[in-house]
């Protein structure tokens, strides 16, 4: 049997479950619900045989996010990488543009990274079912049984049988009141999941004809991309071109080659912190507390806390989200509007809106500890055989102290070994870098003294990660 090619889309933000998600590290790299993300699970779901090799499309920011990840579970895939975001019609033309370099009659599943599928299994099953009606022409969409009358999500309205379990697909219609929802179910409508499943030169031929300018924009950066690293990026100039726009506006209320198959498989997109609180295990009163926390006389509620002792007493219907830098208490029926928290934090330039303390990069992690008008003190961790960018700063000293591990340090023309328990200084100008030659993290603790902390106070001479 010839195997189907997943794509996994893996560039969203995710603002709605804000403050664990947020811009430098969304929730599809989260683990909201169980041990692993979101994505990792996604590609867990995928290593059935019927699949090949996975195709991961997302934007330059997450490219080290997306490698570490497949890393930690032992899986690889190939990653193309997105210049700028463009909304899922232009990623789904690269998705066919990929497959149909590969062959024109590739047979393509379009999953989202950040969604929750409780029944794997019936997941594979389902995209067989749907690869065989993508093989005669058909795009094909996962319509998700519905179990309660959702505001959130758009709804579908099935036509006659095509053959088996795939229905024309006879309309999309827009996210309903909660009135409007439940006639929508008594009806029989389902759910729009936004996973597709369609062969890569029927995909091409509908943008084509529906959004000339996407399908022109996604063929030239494709074939104007380079390879970096192991990364495919998309040529910049050429996607900018594409317009805005999702797959459903673009191609599937517009062909007649839409299809339908139902999917009854515990799926949920975990568009908000409600949707967390129903996937998670729960206690007789409804309450559930992942992390340090502690809820007494109260119902429905969910606390999440890594690090900070979080306590609930005496309420009811609450969610209640700490992080190092930001607290988050939220009311059940108001999951929608942390989107617009998140906005009115922007329009601060709330640092918290898109950054967390923890920012991850491709050698490692650092953490911010401590901050004044002329000093600043990070926590930093690089990975075994990692290295920072040979660099240089204008207006900043560094002291960094060994805690864990060796560190190599490069100083101008000279090359220090330093031990945990010992430091270095980098005085102003210095030209420097830090590797960890060893086989355990690396841990220090850096010191920053000077007139202007700020990040864009680096100059990257040399750079194993392309970002000099």
């Amino acid at each position: 049997m010839t195997k189907i090619l997943p794509v996994i889309m893996c560039g969203g933000a995710g603002t709605r479950v804000w403050p664990e998600s947020r811009e430098t590290l969304p929730k599809q790299f989260i683990p909201l619900v169980g041990e692993l993300s979101t994505f990792q699970t996604t590609i867990q779901t995928l290593s059935d045989e019927a699949f090949d090799k996975p195709v991961i499309i997302s934007n330059a920011d997450y490219r080290f996010l997306v490698t570490d990840q497949l890393r930690a579970i032992g899986a690889s895939a190939d990653v193309v990488l997105e210049p700028t975001r463009r909304d899922s019609a232009a990623a789904v033309a690269v998705a066919a543009g990929v497959a149909a370099r590969r062959s024109p009659q590739t047979i393509v599943v379009v999953l989202a990274a950040d969604h929750v599928v409780r029944d794997p299994r019936g997941l594979v099953a389902l995209c067989k079912k749907a690869a065989a009606a993508a093989a005669d022409g058909y795009i094909v969409t996962l319509g998700v049984k519905p179990d309660n009358p959702a505001t959130g999500y758009g709804y579908i309205r099935t036509g006659e049988r095509i053959a088996g379990d795939v229905f024309n697909l006879e309309a999309f219609v827009e996210k309903p009141d909660r009135e409007t929802a439940q006639r929508y179910i008594d009806a029989g409508y389902l759910w729009n999941s936004g996973n597709f499943i369609f062969r890569a030169d029927v995909m091409q031929a509908e943008i084509a004809q529906f959004e000339p300018a996407i399908a022109d924009a996604a063929e030239k950066a494709i074939d104007a991309g380079r390879s970096d690293l192991d990364f495919l990026v998309l040529d910049a100039e050429s996607f900018a071109r594409a317009p805005k726009t999702s797959i459903d506006y673009a191609v599937m209320e517009k062909t007649r080659k839409a299809a339908v198959i139902e999917a009854d498989i515990g799926w949920s997109d975990v568009g908000n912190w409600r949707a967390v609180w129903e996937l998670t295990e729960r206690d007789e009163q409804g309450n559930s507390v992942r992390g340090n926390g502690v809820v007494r006389d109260s119902r429905n509620v969910h606390v999440r806390s890594d690090e900070t002792l979080t306590t609930v007493v005496g309420v009811d219907d609450v969610i209640v989200v700490t992080t190092p830098d930001a607290v988050l208490v939220l009311g059940h029926e108001h999951g929608d509007n942390v989107k617009q928290l998140v906005d009115q934090l922007k329009r601060e330039n709330r640092r918290e809106a898109g950054e967390h303390k923890r920012i991850f990069r491709p050698w490692g992690f650092y953490q911010s500890v401590d901050s004044g008008d002329r000093h600043q003190v990070k926590r930093i961790v690089v990975k075994p055989g990692a290295r920072l960018s040979l660099q240089k700063h204008f207006h900043r000293a560094e002291h960094w102290i060994v805690v864990k591990g060796t560190a190599e340090v490069g100083r101008d023309e000279e090359t220090l070994l330093v031990h945990e328990n010992e430091s270095v200084y980098l005085p102003i100008g210095c030209i420097h870098r830090l590797s960890n030659p060893g086989k355990i993290d690396l841990e220090i603790i850096e010191v920053q003294t000077g007139s202007y902390l700020g990040e864009d106070d680096i100059v990257r001479l040399a750079d194993l990660y392309s970002r000099a």
